[in-house]
């Protein structure tokens, strides 16, 4: 099974999730806060994380942006650049950085914290989840100081290189990667379950025994 096609195009995050809190895999949605740009737009990759501080604008970092230039260049193939770190007070990704990232052939980008140049990004289509948008730079006032190795969200999410990202428009799930083949299985079946549990509603089924006989609601 080609976990990433399987994920973008048959899987949902709600199921991911669903699954994942039945083998005791319970926090694994990044804050709520963070959404699509667009409402269509779908990431599935592997996490490539870049961990952000903020800087003192007195005593600037030179270079301004820290390791953000070779960080951005490291990504692979269906990677995703998934930074958090920082304080709210400015954006931690926009337009060329977008642009560089898809010509890598990067999966997308998620961020625990705001992005920039929206126009641009949508009509590049690049796949990306953020907290919202605000213009302000990172130049003088954050950098990047490490990445591809884990990184903690706001809400305790831990996400380590080689995660699958997977998002959507209900949100961000991180599934572990020693975990991904049998969660992404037990999604693909419970996909059919829900849509046995779909059929019987629109016969006149009650919801209670639908769920008595699928255990899926």
């Amino acid at each position: 099974m080609d976990i990433l096609a399987t994920l973008r195009t048959r899987l949902f995050t709600a199921v991911a999730g669903d699954v994942m809190d039945e083998i005791g895999l319970r926090r694994q949605f990044l804050p709520a806060e963070i959404r699509p740009l667009a409402p269509d737009m779908v990431v599935a990759g592997l996490a490539m994380p870049v961990l952000e501080a903020d800087v003192d604008e007195a005593v600037a970092a030179v270079p301004p942006f820290g390791l953000m230039f070779r960080a951005l260049d490291s990504l692979q193939t269906d990677e995703v650049y998934v930074c958090g770190g920082s304080s709210l007070t400015y954006a931690l990704w926009g337009g060329l950085m977008s642009r560089r990232a898809q010509m890598l052939k990067a999966a997308g980008a998620v961020m625990d914290g705001y992005h920039r140049d929206t126009p641009e990004i949508l009509a590049l289509g690049f796949p990306t989840f953020s907290r919202g948008s605000y213009a302000q730079d990172q130049k003088g006032r954050g950098r990047v100081v490490d990445f591809g190795t884990p990184i903690t969200f706001a809400n305790g999410v831990t996400v380590s290189p080689g995660d699958i990202v997977f998002g959507d428009r209900d949100g961000v799930v991180i599934i572990p990667k020693a975990a991904a083949a049998d969660v992404v299985a037990m999604a693909v079946e419970r996909v059919q379950g829900e849509n046995t549990v779909r059929t019987m509603i629109e016969a006149g089924g009650s919801a209670e025994d639908a769920f008595r006989t699928t255990g899926i609601m």
